[in-house]
């Protein structure tokens, strides 16, 4: 596992990304303190879901009906506000409303008396009739009586006096009450026996307003804010229990995979339960890339695929998995004498018979077998299954490479979809026509450029500098003095120096 978080933290933005990592109750401390251990600059939040209400029974132990998930939030990394369903909220109480809330004016409590803030004593005008704001008056003086307040002709001073007749005090003073009603934060109730009840909105709201979640139609006579009558879509931020019906892992993950490939996988997540945790991270980041390098069934692509098609988003995800199949199958395999490496062992692996049919069948929108898939996403405005996504996905094959013919340039070609994966996957993955290594490569569809042989240089600049989309340059040259030369020419593009990065990077089992 700590092999597996290492890499994970050499993948991560440390400016902004997450970690998600499921495990069961069996690991879940040791799991959390090596990721204490490995990530002490982020914020780490474990959350129990529930995945299987029916339960899963042990000998003499408590049935098992959750897992649990780490959030590994590195800096400004942090869950979405989202609107949610009621099943979200739980059965705890809450006070948001979806509308917007004005507040009481007049304070309360031991604080809110005139005798603790005096400066917050004042008259406010309003007009007789009760349905203008006129102004503020100063604060009353100890020695004055509220009859001696000069009030303007046809206007009524209203003072914050409780219904017991106590003396209190506003919740603003007299220049930050102006301020808020000059943009429509302040609004006039109705006379009542000492007073008049006068509300605000707080700042958390004045916010929504200012940014538009909350929509203003007008302003009513006092200069108060009106706002739409489709009111406002509260948004929570989720809690640490989850318990969430689409969540099981069993309506969600086995039945939905076997209606797509058959009996081929055995215990996969729900797929709105992964859709539901990376959405918290990505609802507001239309282009994110998302990585799975241990994918398993590829339920974290179809997620991805899920949340693009509800927000026309182009959200990319990465999936990595091995070829491993079964424990029952290798021992048949076995027995028949087949081993690792064969194809009748291949073709049965989790990668080839389970992973990549389930992306293609559900991009495509068909099972294994060629049929239109039957039911409809949940929670997509009954986006049907057999529609498919609007996506694009490739599938390649991972191979050890020799490091000494990859540093004498006899790999380019195997090497290509790794340097337009690293480039950010833009376009479809370049391919050499011919046999050989190309002086220089320019693609500007696919955002990157590669310089194989240095004595091109300069008619290599010339050729980048005409395509502003190209992001990443790639220049093959052995002394490091004269890559850095080389990448000054490029000073708003990233380069990378090859194959020393490559080799740095992928060569294993050495200690560095």
């Amino acid at each position: 596992m700590k092999r597996r978080l290492l890499l994970a933290k050499k993948l991560l933005n440390p400016k902004d990304s997450v970690l998600i990592v499921t495990i069961d109750e069996k690991e879940y401390l040791h799991l959390g303190c090596l990721l204490e251990e490995l990530f002490p600059e982020a914020k780490i939040q474990m959350i129990s879901s529930v995945i299987n209400n029916g339960g899963s029974m042990r000998s003499k132990e408590f049935t098992r009906v959750d897992e649990y998930l780490f959030f590994v939030m590195l800096g400004g990394s942090g869950p979405e506000q989202l609107p949610l369903e009621k099943e979200w909220l739980g059965n705890v109480k809450h006070t948001t409303t979806e509308k917007l809330r004005w507040r009481e004016l007049m304070r309360y409590g031991d604080n809110g008396k005139r005798s603790a803030r005096p400066n917050l004593f004042y008259p406010i005008f309003v007009s007789k009739a009760g349905d203008k704001f006129v102004g503020v008056g100063t604060p009353l003086p100890w020695d004055k009586n509220i009859s001696d307040i000069e009030v303007p002709q046809g206007t009524v001073a209203v003072w914050p006096i409780r219904p017991n007749g106590d003396e209190g005090t506003w919740g603003y003073d007299g220049k930050g009450l102006l301020k808020l009603q000059e943009k429509g934060y302040v609004k006039l109730g109705r006379f009542n026996k000492n007073s008049m009840a006068i509300t605000f909105i707080q700042p958390g709201w004045q916010k929504k307003v200012e940014s538009g979640e909350i929509k203003i139609v007008g302003y009513a006579t006092d200069g108060s804010i009106i706002e739409s009558n489709d009111g406002y879509t509260a948004k929570y931020a989720p809690k640490t229990q989850w318990a969430i019906s689409t969540h099981s892992a069993s309506e969600y993950g086995t039945k939905l995979i076997q209606s797509i490939i058959g009996k081929r996988f055995s215990f996969p997540k729900s797929l709105y339960a992964v859709h539901d945790t990376i959405r918290f991270f990505v609802a507001n980041k239309p282009n994110a890339l998302i990585v799975d390098f241990f994918a398993g069934s590829g339920t974290t692509l179809h997620a991805v695929n899920l949340l693009n098609a509800e927000d026309g988003g182009n959200r990319r995800c990465i999936m990595v998995t091995n070829n491993e199949v079964s424990e029952q199958e290798a021992k048949t395999l076995t027995k028949q004498g087949f081993k690792p490496g064969d194809e009748e062992w291949e073709r049965l692996g989790i990668a080839r018979y389970v992973n990549w049919p389930r992306t293609v069948c559900s991009i495509e929108g068909h099972d294994v077998n060629g049929q239109p898939l039957k039911g409809e996403y949940l929670g997509t405005d009954h986006r049907q299954m057999k529609e498919g996504f609007e996506s694009n996905c490739v599938f390649f094959k991972l191979d050890f490479l020799d490091k000494t013919q990859v540093a004498l340039g006899r790999q380019f070609r195997e090497l290509l979809p790794m340097l337009w994966m690293k480039a950010g996957a833009f376009g479809q993955c370049p391919q050499l026509e011919k046999d050989g290594v190309p002086e220089m490569l320019v693609l500007p569809e696919n955002h990157l450029a590669v310089l194989t042989d240095e004595k091109s240089f300069g008619q290599f600049v010339d050729e980048v500098d005409k395509h502003e989309d190209i992001t990443m340059i790639y220049l093959v040259v052995d002394s490091d003095m004269m890559y850095k030369e080389m990448a000054k020419h490029f000073p708003k593009r990233q380069t990378c120096q090859l194959y020393r990065d490559y080799l740095d990077n992928f060569r294993i089992n050495v200690t560095r």
